[in-house]
């Protein structure tokens, strides 16, 4: 029997104050104990994208450090030679595939688990947590063998459908800590003002999870964008390979062509990149809301 979970009475969270605005002990340290350490997490950070650059804009067979003159030959080769336009539309249908089922699906499965009560809520959340544990290597043959009667092996749906499989379990977890943070209030009322439940979770609920939806959905879309094995296991003909298989391709048992191999290191980085780029606002508050109790 599936009961609704009754509020709980709101408690408002005061931060104590310093007295006589007294600085704190971490505080009094010294910059340089900061800037440092930062700079050198940033230099092991920023040294091999500057390697993979190197390669990717100096003429090949070059030993120069400086990519100078600079070429795009290798991003020319890579994206018309080696079918990287191909591969780059395939891993962008994958992944927003991934990221529209998961999204949606997580939404409605997280509402369930934050606004209900029902039998065994416990062990299904523990389910949830424990499949987290479970390597996606482990699955291929069962999931090959449910694909092959689906007969959807060599098809880009086998691969939406694992990768949002995969992805549902913590994203449900994190929406339905999300939605907990939004007052319970908002929803009787809008109740008393005549919206049925799904009408006033579309016009009160839903705003207010727009930086957990973006973080849920950036994430599922990442993951996707850059998974390996299940484009690996599930797709054969080279016309519906991802990126990520597509650079496997450009190193074989005798040679690597490094310069090709960065320039598709880069083409597969940069939509990551400007992405992240401008939902970064979103994400970390959507990342902290969802790791707070409500």
């Amino acid at each position: 029997m599936i009961t609704e979970i009754a509020p709980a009475p709101e408690r408002a969270a005061a931060e104590p104050a310093r007295p006589g605005g007294k600085r704190r002990a971490w505080d009094e340290i010294p910059r340089w104990q900061i800037y440092v350490p930062l700079t050198i997490y940033l230099l092991f950070t920023l040294i091999p994208f500057y390697w993979i650059l190197l390669f990717a804009l100096r003429p090949a067979g070059s030993t120069s450090l400086v990519p100078w003159p600079m070429t795009f030959e290798h991003f020319e080769k890579v994206w018309t030679e080696r079918s990287f336009g191909t591969y780059f539309t395939n891993s962008v249908y994958v992944g927003l595939a991934t990221l529209v089922l998961t999204t949606v699906i997580a939404l409605a499965g997280g509402y369930a688990l934050a606004r209900f009560d029902f039998r065994l809520k416990r062990g299904f959340m523990l389910a949830l947590l424990c499949s987290q544990f479970v390597p996606g290597a482990l699955l291929l043959v069962p999931l090959f063998q449910i694909f092959a009667n689906l007969r959807m092996i060599n098809s880009l749906g086998s691969v939406v459908i694992a990768e949002t499989v995969f992805q549902l379990p913590l994203s449900m977890i994190l929406i339905s800590g999300f939605i907990r943070n939004v007052p319970y209030s908002l929803e009787e009322a809008a109740w008393v003002d005549g919206c049925n439940r799904l009408t006033g979770f579309r016009i009160v609920v839903l705003p207010l999870l727009r930086p957990g939806l973006i973080a849920v959905g950036s994430f599922a879309f990442v993951h996707a964008w850059n998974h390996f094995l299940f484009a690996l296991m599930f797709l054969s003909d080279q016309g519906k390979q991802t990126i990520p298989v597509g650079l496997n391709t450009l190193m074989s048992s005798d040679s690597v062509d490094l310069g090709a191999l960065a320039a598709g290191g880069i083409i597969a980085a940069v939509p990551v990149v400007i992405v992240f780029a401008f939902i970064q606002k979103w994400l970390i508050t959507g990342f902290s809301a969802g790791a707070v109790k409500g």
